[in-house]
């Protein structure tokens, strides 16, 4: 049995979190990120600051609520479910730098075929490759409009088949820039699984044996919220 020390050792873990800041890419609309000093050390004993941020800035969780009316809000998700067996997606080859790209169920089957079919309770990541553009904003987000890559409806509708826990993406979102229905967040979401975007570093997280760590604030009836996210490697990995 692997020791807890051992496990967690530094070159077995990967932050998977994009720093959050004013410089963080957030999806149109949203209110700018702010941070106000309150107290500094030449005016008193500490160092405090107030935080203006949206629920999805940066590396977030979705809830189920963020697209169901009956799903459980940030509060109410166990915290079992965040930690979770890993399962990865490397989509990169399909990709290939195009924003308009989709990952559907066909790619994913083909990847089954080669690392084993998705097993029921794992926490599906997909990496497309954009992560290499988070601190890029006009290529991450897309110009002038959002543009980047994303799940087709029948790659969520089999995700959901395979009972999936929790689904994973290096984008702004788990559907595609352009989508104006997302069918990805009506499927997943309503089915219970909750969602990590903005994710990065996924080329350095197996295709198996990795497992997810996923850290939201506890947030009180939160859609969603930014969340601290970590992969902890296989011995050989």
């Amino acid at each position: 049995m692997t020791d807890l020390a051992t496990m967690l050792s530094a070159e077995r873990l990967v932050d998977l979190t994009q720093p959050l800041g004013p410089a963080t890419t957030l999806c149109a609309g949203s209110t700018p990120f702010k941070a106000t000093t309150l107290a500094e050390y030449d005016s008193g004993p500490g160092y405090l600051r107030e935080l203006q941020v949206p629920e999805h800035a940066g590396t977030h969780l979705d809830a189920p609520a963020h697209f169901s009316p009956h799903g459980a809000r940030v509060d109410a998700i166990p915290i079992a479910s965040l930690v979770r067996p890993a399962v990865k997606l490397d989509v990169r080859p399909w990709v290939n730098g195009d924003p308009a790209a989709l990952v559907d169920a066909a790619m994913i089957r083909e990847l089954e075929d080669r690392d084993g079919v998705i097993e029921a309770g794992t926490a599906v990541l997909v990496h497309t490759g954009w992560d290499a553009f988070w601190d890029d904003p006009a290529r991450y987000m897309g110009d002038p409009g959002p543009a980047f890559p994303g799940l087709a409806r029948d790659a969520a509708e089999l995700l959901v088949e395979r009972g999936v826990v929790g689904l994973g993406i290096d984008t702004l979102g788990v559907d595609p820039g352009s989508s104006t229905d997302y069918p990805v967040h009506l499927t997943t979401l309503p089915a219970g699984m909750w969602h990590l975007e903005g994710l990065i570093e996924l080329g350095r997280v197996p295709a198996r044996g990795a497992w997810l760590v996923a850290a939201p604030l506890n947030l009180v009836e939160g859609s969603g919220t930014p969340a601290r996210v970590f992969a902890i490697l296989p011995s050989d990995g």
